[in-house]
């Protein structure tokens, strides 16, 4: 194993020119916590919300990030997210790009895919950094920026 000549090996035992009391030498930090998505959180208000979708749309609950708890429907055939005002989804976080991504309904005139539109941060569904465009399925985690959202979808067919 090499290391670049600017960094210590942090793998190394401390040997006899050098103290265990030294501490690694780093420029940055990589580390990114993993949280739980955790359903079982919602209040019954959000359950009725989810039971009672319309027939071919789907509803993001904000479980994590800024404004948590809030409910976005998605309901026309493309909804626009991001930081920028006139987004169908407004997430006003710096973390998220003016033009992040967009809900497309799906062909068949239920589920919805997911696409990043080349934003800095990214998009990510259920912990993966996606490339493209991703069909959702319920109960489904997307990531933009600190919001992570949960997916939920509306029946294909009206009750009845």
């Amino acid at each position: 194993m090499s290391t670049p000549d600017h960094e210590p090996d942090d793998t190394a035992k401390p040997g006899p020119d050098q103290t265990s009391a030294r501490e690694p030498v780093s420029d940055h930090t990589t580390h990114i916590p993993i949280l739980d998505a955790d359903t079982e959180e919602m209040t019954a208000s959000d359950v009725s919300a989810v039971e009672n979708l319309p027939a071919g749309s789907a509803m993001l609950l904000v479980q994590r990030g800024p404004d948590s708890g809030a409910r976005f429907l998605l309901d026309s055939e493309v909804v626009s997210v991001g930081r920028h005002p006139d987004s169908d989804i407004f997430l006003d976080d710096i973390s998220v790009s003016r033009r992040h991504g967009t809900f497309t309904r799906g062909r068949d005139g239920g589920g919805y895919t997911v696409t990043d539109l080349g934003s800095l941060n990214g998009t990510y569904v259920n912990r993966d950094r996606i490339d493209g465009e991703v069909t959702l399925s319920g109960g489904d985690e997307v990531q933009i920026g600190k919001y992570r959202l949960i997916y939920f979808a509306g029946a294909l067919k009206g009750n009845g």
